[in-house]
């Protein structure tokens, strides 16, 4: 099979009014590499467990193909998702690193994304459940979040750490 020209268009995003987004294929495999070096800083190792609590958006393909670099399992946390569902989820997992958003726009509005998986932490943690240790931020939709400093940092600042 032939390789792709790293010039060519490998993923083109269409998201809120007005906003495009296109990844060429060498765009796309140097931001995965860069999430997979930011996943290992957080300690994520060959069967490790990445949730990924994201829209559809392009950092979502992106982690992905990172989890297929390090052999890590990446699984979905759909957003839609309640806070009730999501803490189960969460129960019943061993997550090392989540991946989520700030916001999300659909349906014509701008959604939480963060406050509902802070939500579901919250009620996990209540419950004695086992924490991921890192919660990678993606800013899709420039929402005033809260933070809980040590376990969540920006998924742009970690992919710029070399």
């Amino acid at each position: 099979m032939q390789e792709p020209d790293a010039s060519q268009v490998a993923l083109t995003w269409s998201g809120e009014p007005g906003r495009l987004e296109e990844l060429t294929h060498g765009m796309l495999l140097e931001q995965a590499e860069r999430a997979a070096a930011a996943l290992t800083r957080c300690g994520v190792r060959a069967g490790d467990r990445v949730a990924v609590h994201l829209p559809l958006v392009p950092e979502s393909v992106i982690a992905t193909l990172a989890c297929g670099r390090l052999d890590a399992i990446r699984t979905t946390l759909p957003v839609s998702l309640t806070v009730p569902e999501l803490a189960a989820r969460l129960r019943e997992s061993e997550i090392r690193v989540l991946i989520t958003a700030d916001a999300a726009f659909w349906d014509g509005s701008v959604r939480p994304v963060k406050p509902v998986l802070d939500h579901a932490l919250a009620r996990g943690a209540a419950a004695g459940g086992k924490l991921p240790h890192t919660v990678l931020v993606v800013n899709r939709c420039s929402r005033p979040i809260s933070w809980k400093p040590g376990r969540d940092k920006w998924w742009h600042e970690a992919l710029a750490t070399d």
